[in-house]
């Protein structure tokens, strides 16, 4: 009697770790899986219905095509009123309020923010200063990817304002 009272303590315990060791080593869902390697050339295609989370290439203009662009948004006070508003949103933080390069966030990098104001940044023609405010140092590619395309040109007035005042 005490055997059997001890075959039926120690069976269950020791017949479910082996049908656990072998599920998971030897189950029907790891032989079956499909492999991809980083050696491996080819990636199988994504499943139907997925998104990219891969930036569009068209977001920013390449550094060829930058200088060609031209702002389609006309210079109006509604548009730097708009330009000056996204500024607040987006850049403030890093460039301050007047384009310094001292915001309070942007005290703590190493390099400091641009100084929006310098000849050099209003040297930039429009489509320059697109791709200098979505891809440049520090933020890189973040800007890119927050900034909505509307947005974008009306940027570029305000930032043409403040390297006026500068």
């Amino acid at each position: 009697m005490r055997k059997l009272t001890l075959f039926f303590v120690v069976a269950p315990p020791l017949l479910g770790a082996v049908i656990f060791g072998y599920i998971l080593f030897r189950g029907p869902r790891m032989t079956v899986q499909h492999h991809v390697r980083e050696f491996q050339m080819v990636l199988p295609a994504p499943p139907a219905g997925t998104a990219s989370v891969t930036p569009a290439p068209n977001r920013a203009p390449v550094p060829a095509g930058a200088a060609g662009l031209v702002n389609p948004v006309p210079a109006s006070p509604a548009a730097l009123a708009r330009g000056a508003v996204y500024y607040g949103y987006y850049c403030a933080f890093c460039h301050g309020d007047s384009g310094a390069g001292d915001g309070p966030v942007g005290n703590s990098y190493v390099p400091r923010p641009a100084d929006l104001r310098l000849p050099r940044i209003a040297s930039y023609r429009d489509g320059e200063l697109l791709r200098a405010m979505l891809t440049g140092a520090g933020h890189e590619p973040v800007l890119e990817r927050v900034v909505p395309p509307a947005h974008r040109w009306p940027l570029v007035i305000y930032l043409r304002s403040l390297t006026s005042r500068g």
